[in-house]
């Protein structure tokens, strides 16, 4: 559910049975997340914003409506280049390498730029889209690395060493920048 609040623009409320009371955090997306217990309509939520108003203000980096639009369009375009990219270069080194796994999902997480479930279901970060090719193809050649060694162990990193070989200069590399978008 949302709703749109004069300040803070569109305003996202989450329910979470495990919620005691109300939680404000900022979404991927730049939108103010309130999350509240099951039964809290967005009366209540728009309430306590009010309420709250100056200690949200003070506590997180809230966006103007403006540059929320921005960062959602600059996130529905990563999202298409992603789509039309990442899956197949996945494709590519796992037949390269001999590698099976059972689905690619794009995500925009905040802090990671990839993962493999127990499932065999392989997640990037479509924020790989504003980094260099030789970093993207790093990430994904350490999560195809994971289907043989589901730790960091020193297997782990002597598979991921023989696909690429400058692989700690990348991870270097990639720490400068931020998986979020």
């Amino acid at each position: 559910m949302t709703f749109n609040d004069p300040e803070f623009g569109e305003v996202i409320v989450r329910h979470n049975a495990w919620v005691r009371g109300y939680k404000i955090s900022v979404a991927t997306s730049g939108h103010l997340t309130i999350t509240v217990p099951p039964g809290i309509g967005a009366f209540l939520a728009k309430r306590f914003i009010n309420s709250a108003r100056e200690d949200i203000r003070d506590k997180l980096d809230i966006k103007d409506p403006a540059t929320q639009r921005a960062r959602d369009a600059q996130k529905k375009l990563l999202a298409k280049k992603a789509r039309d990219y990442l899956p197949y270069r996945l494709e590519f080194w796992a037949q390269k390498f001999g590698y099976k796994y059972s689905g690619v999902r794009l995500s925009h997480a905040n802090t990671r730029w990839g993962s493999r479930s127990s499932s065999g279901t392989i997640s990037l970060n479509i924020g790989l889209m504003k980094v260099p090719e030789p970093l993207r193809d790093y990430v994904i050649l350490h999560e195809l690395a994971h289907i043989n060694h589901m730790d960091h162990s020193a297997e782990f990193w002597q598979e991921v060493g023989s696909h690429d070989p400058n692989y700690k200069r990348h991870r270097a590399q990639l720490k400068q920048f931020s998986p979020g978008v």
